[in-house]
């Protein structure tokens, strides 16, 4: 009879025993998965914004119906004025003095044939000329109308001829280009010498003809 007390007891005791453990086991936390390679992460998911809305220094995309305004700061394209009528002689000028006898030619209207004479007499007529440096003034107002523009410049031209013989010529230089409309090319919208009103002046008279 004793011998049949204990083992029950010993069962019981044991018994108790698994009890335990299995609530201990509940209270621990499930490992974390480990990936398996070639198989997705797992992420967490995503937050949809609102359209507009966004986190700060992130900009959210807009709307698939909506327009981005147009930049209200961007330049907006301006006519040729006086100075670049005015940039326009210093080249012609400085090619006349430097030799650059056909890039000077091809600054006047039509690509040349506003001067009235073939590339090569152009070239010649300069030839004979050792020094040439010119002063150009303050330009006048430009002249619209019919699409066409014109303006006036002053010049004073100083040099010398190949016997030495010294040069002084003033007079107006009227450059042309038209306008800003459609159809008119490149060329056309740049300045171009039309007609040059430079003649002969006394070699002391140094004053530029305003």
């Amino acid at each position: 009879m004793h011998a049949v007390a204990g083992l029950a007891l010993l069962l019981g005791g044991c018994g108790g025993g698994d009890e335990g453990n299995g609530a201990a086991a509940d209270n621990v936390a499930a490992p974390e998965p480990t990936p398996i390679a070639g198989q997705p992460t797992p992420v967490t998911p995503s937050t949809t914004l609102p359209a507009g809305d966004g986190i700060p220094g992130v900009s959210a995309p807009l709307p698939a119906n909506e327009v981005r305004p147009a930049d209200a700061t961007a330049p907006v394209a301006t006519e040729a004025g006086p100075q670049e009528a005015v940039a326009v002689l210093t080249d012609y000028f400085a090619a006349i003095g430097s030799g650059r006898y056909q890039d000077a030619y091809r600054l006047w209207n039509g690509r040349g044939e506003a001067s009235g004479m073939s590339a090569k007499a152009f070239a010649d007529s300069y030839a004979k000329y050792a020094e040439y440096r010119a002063t150009i003034g303050t330009p006048g107002r430009i002249d619209a109308g019919a699409g066409q523009r014109y303006i006036e410049i002053p010049v004073r031209v100083t040099g010398r001829l190949r016997d030495g013989t010294p040069v002084s010529l003033a007079g107006p230089v009227t450059l042309h280009r038209t306008g800003d409309i459609d159809g008119a090319t490149a060329e056309q919208r740049s300045w171009r010498i039309q007609n040059s009103g430079l003649k002969p002046r006394p070699a002391t008279d140094t004053a530029t003809q305003q």
